[in-house]
């Protein structure tokens, strides 16, 4: 599908000429430019001999916390140039996700993708504004959202005249602090045209917990990511960090860095099983 085309790629690798899924990976957040650029360079070699198409991420400000004593982010300018100079640095697309109709265009001026959280995937001004910026929007399906309904999300942009579009599955709400994923939404997602992508750490979140600290079950990620592979999913978003224990944002949702390799080599010989 033409669609299919916009999947970034490193150099020679593309999703559709080594048979691979693509990978979105990095920090839950810019903490600091060598911490940035170490976990690009780790997590780019892995990908590159394993021909994983691979794109960073990294969210250059977090503004759904659940205390406002969390940590929010190194500054908004200073974390979207580290983003660039990753880009820029290991010759590769980043990502990070935006919250506001003004950030859409600022963001596009450092990043080939513009992810909508999945809190605000219904907030129609923002995902217009992400479309006319011309680049890739990623738009992460909202909890209480079923497959179906993010067709409307999908036509917004395409209404903006942007035909550069990916989904992002991130797990359905199963009772008040945690949360299922339904692998058929999937396949419902990818027969409207655009790739699938599975949120391996996310959709294990466990929000809102009394301390104000979100928990999560790392130790699932490699099953999450299994069992999307499995089903046909085209990308796998895995949040990573060197000491998960001492990230500044999310660090109970990240697989460790040292597990990714092991990981990925697993997921490759799943995905070259099924094809």
């Amino acid at each position: 599908m033409q669609e299919y085309a916009l999947v970034p790629s490193i150099k020679n690798i593309s999703h559709k000429t080594s048979n691979n899924f693509f990978l979105i990976s990095g920090p839950c957040a810019i903490e600091s430019e060598d911490m940035a650029m170490f976990i690009a360079e780790k997590v780019r070699k892995i990908t590159y001999d394993l021909l994983i198409p691979y794109v960073f991420k990294g969210s250059y400000r977090k503004a759904n916390r659940s205390s406002i004593h969390s940590f929010t982010g190194i500054g908004d300018e200073k974390a979207l140039k580290i983003l660039r100079k990753v880009a820029e640095t290991f010759d590769m697309p980043v990502t990070t996700d935006i919250h506001t109709d003004e950030e859409a265009a600022i963001a596009a001026e450092y990043v080939d993708i513009l992810q909508i959280p999945a809190f605000l995937c219904r907030q129609t001004s923002l995902i217009a504004a992400a479309a006319r910026t011309g680049k890739i929007v990623n738009i992460k399906k909202g909890q209480f959202m079923s497959p179906e309904s993010m067709s409307h999300a999908v036509l917004k942009v395409r209404e903006c005249d942007n035909h550069k579009i990916l989904l992002t599955e991130r797990g359905t709400t199963f009772g008040y602090q945690d949360l299922v994923v339904d692998y058929r939404g999937i396949p419902v997602m990818k027969s409207m045209g655009v790739p699938v992508v599975m949120d391996c750490t996310h959709s294990l979140q466990q929000p809102n917990q009394p301390s104000g600290v979100t928990g999560g079950k790392p130790g699932l990620i490699a099953t999450i990511a299994k069992a999307a592979v499995a089903v046909g999913a085209d990308g796998l978003f895995i949040e990573t960090h060197p000491n998960p224990a001492e990230a500044k944002s999310d660090g109970a949702n990240m697989l460790p860095l040292d597990q990714l390799e092991a990981l990925l080599t697993k997921l490759v010989n799943i995905r070259q099983a099924i094809i």
